[in-house]
């Protein structure tokens, strides 16, 4: 089995990334064959300063190693050092109906959030399903935000193989945990680099604290009972304690005698402790420059084998070659 993730070097990983899309894949490369890569011709669609996205690629490989992507069991790999991508995307263009892609809400959410649109931004799930189809992946750990984008690449690996003959691409599945592929954000919302709600996973203790200290709450006194439906403090608590930390929290809301202050500074230490092995990881890498570099080169040459398999396998089909 081949598991296939993607991210976007578009900012600090914030939390969202991780329980999304990192901690499923870092878990799964006990389960199949890993292709992670870096996105960095989809951040292009909103990032044009080359010296940021240079930084941002960077950042990004060393965070991912950090949180526990093991290149002796994944191929990790920038997407742009595998220019096949881009061949086998305008291939999977002719068979794509432009209904489809007018029917993706990300576009329509990001235009209305002030994003300038553009045909990169529209086409984002065409060069997307061309990520997923180059590397016969079979199963793509996905948040609920992405969903719909996998169905496009499902439709058009169906287009393509009812058009040029079955196996002409193999059609991948969706892995997506229900319980945190939508992570909310310090506003309530899902947390997004698009929304600046986002919690860092790295950065310096004092300031990611005072994060989550600003967290709006309501006037409800200390000593009355707290909600605890929509609660984005318990919803990000959730993700960092123990089952019986979880429980303890959702007693003390209902039971009343604690603050909102109180809640705040006991998610704020289950979040740092959570990554702190993370942290630990982190520090090392960075201590050798040289180690990122060798791992995104050996990534990029397995991922242009592969790549040039699946590719050759589509010309043919199609009439290329």
């Amino acid at each position: 089995m081949r598991i296939l993730t993607g991210l976007q070097p578009s900012g600090k990983l914030h939390v969202g990334n991780y329980f999304g899309a990192m901690e499923p894949a870092v878990r799964m490369q006990d389960e199949g064959e890993g292709f992670y890569f870096i996105a960095d011709y989809h951040a292009m669609t909103s990032t044009q300063d080359p010296a940021a996205l240079r930084e941002s690629v960077r950042e990004l490989a060393v965070d991912f190693l950090a949180c526990g992507l093991d290149p002796t069991r994944a191929v990790f790999f920038r997407q742009s050092a595998v220019p096949e991508v881009n061949e086998l995307a305008w291939i999977l263009s002719t068979v794509c109906p432009m209904g489809l892609l007018e029917k993706c809400h990300s576009f329509k959410d990001k235009v209305a959030k002030g994003i300038s649109p553009n045909h990169g931004l529209f086409a984002y799930p065409v060069l997307m399903a061309a990520d997923i189809l180059l590397y016969d992946s079979n199963k793509v750990p996905v948040g609920k935000d992405q969903k719909q984008h996998l169905e496009v690449t499902r439709d058009l690996a169906g287009k393509l193989n009812e058009a040029f003959g079955p196996g002409t691409v193999v059609v991948p599945e969706p892995i997506i945990r229900e319980d945190t592929a939508v992570v909310i954000g310090l506003d309530g919302q899902k947390m997004s680099k698009s929304y600046h709600n986002t919690l860092p996973i790295f950065g310096v203790e004092k300031e990611l604290k005072k994060r989550l200290m600003r967290i709006i709450t309501d006037s409800t006194p200390v000593d009355e009972p707290k909600s605890v439906e929509n609660s984005v403090i318990l919803a990000l608590y959730k993700l960092f304690a123990g089952a019986d930390q979880y429980a303890a929290m959702v007693a003390d809301h209902e039971r009343g005698g604690v603050g909102y202050g109180d809640f705040k500074k006991r998610l704020a230490e289950a979040y740092w402790e959570f990554f702190a092995p993370m942290r630990a990881r982190r520090d090392a890498i960075t201590a050798d420059p040289g180690y990122v570099d060798e791992v995104l080169q050996a990534g990029e040459a397995r991922a242009r084998q592969e790549a040039a398999k699946v590719l050759d396998r589509v010309r043919q089909a199609v009439g290329l070659r």
